[in-house]
């Protein structure tokens, strides 16, 4: 049941995208957040290099057969009945289809500051 309504999503956002402009990338600082929160968040589930852990890799190999639209659904609406939450409440829906086209095309490393 919840395969058929991530699917549903996926579809739905593929539809939405098509007629939309593609997504414009954050401003540079929100960028960083979001860069950060991956690293961070997601790291803590899917492992500090994002290839593996208690959930899966996240590596540009291990997406490649998974459009973008659907990793945004799950960013989005987490996956039910597993550990995958929902991210709704802190990142936009094109925020989160930012992110997976990073991680699709293979994730930057977080930027951090230099303090003399």
């Amino acid at each position: 049941m919840a395969r058929n309504a991530i699917l549903s999503l996926t579809l739905a956002l593929a539809a939405a995208a098509a007629g939309a402009q593609a997504p414009s990338a954050p401003a540079p600082e929100r960028a960083a957040q979001l860069v950060r929160m991956v690293r961070q968040d997601c790291g803590s589930c899917h492992g500090m290099r994002l290839t593996g852990g208690l959930g899966p890799a996240l590596t540009r190999q291990a997406l490649a057969a998974k459009p973008p639209e659907y990793l945004a659904a799950v960013i989005i609406h987490g996956i039910p009945g597993t550990p995958m939450p929902p991210w709704s409440a802190l990142l936009s829906g094109a925020e989160a289809l930012w992110i997976a086209e990073q991680l699709a095309s293979g994730f930057p490393e977080e930027m951090r500051s230099q303090t003399p």
